[in-house]
């Protein structure tokens, strides 16, 4: 096979997988936008503030948290954390249009302690769900 043969199946074998990573991109941002703001499980707890609001979910000792702003639409400062008791918390903050996290960590039994902003007003739980 001649240089420019190889060259070709070069090229198309590069727009394929760059044509399959757009696709996963593009697939796995709307299904998210579709579940739970990506968390698994069964929802225990909606904390509600000015702003926003924090889900709270669990399943098989794994809790998990998003932070949805209420007025989304534009990009806004919002943060989510889950702490479990005896551990660091797990935070995403930054800007963003509709919603911070997921954030998952294992509990086990342990309690969790959850924080949600949204603008500057949030909640702040103290340790739950023990």
């Amino acid at each position: 096979m001649d240089s420019g043969g190889i060259r070709r199946r070069l090229a198309l074998g590069a727009a394929v997988l760059a044509a399959s990573g757009m696709f996963a991109l593009v697939t796995s941002g709307s299904a998210q936008a579709d579940t739970a703001g990506g968390c698994a499980g069964r929802e225990v707890r909606t904390l509600t503030f000015s702003t926003g609001v924090t889900h709270v979910y669990k399943q098989n000792g794994y809790v998990c948290a998003v932070t949805v702003a209420r007025h989304p639409g534009r990009a806004q400062t919002m943060s989510v954390s889950v702490q479990a008791r005896g551990n660091r918390p797990v935070v995403d903050q930054g800007r963003y249009v509709h919603h911070a996290g997921p954030v998952t960590v294992h509990a086990g039994h342990r309690c969790v302690w959850i924080k949600g902003y949204v603008s500057g007003q949030g909640i702040n739980t103290g340790w739950i769900l023990c």
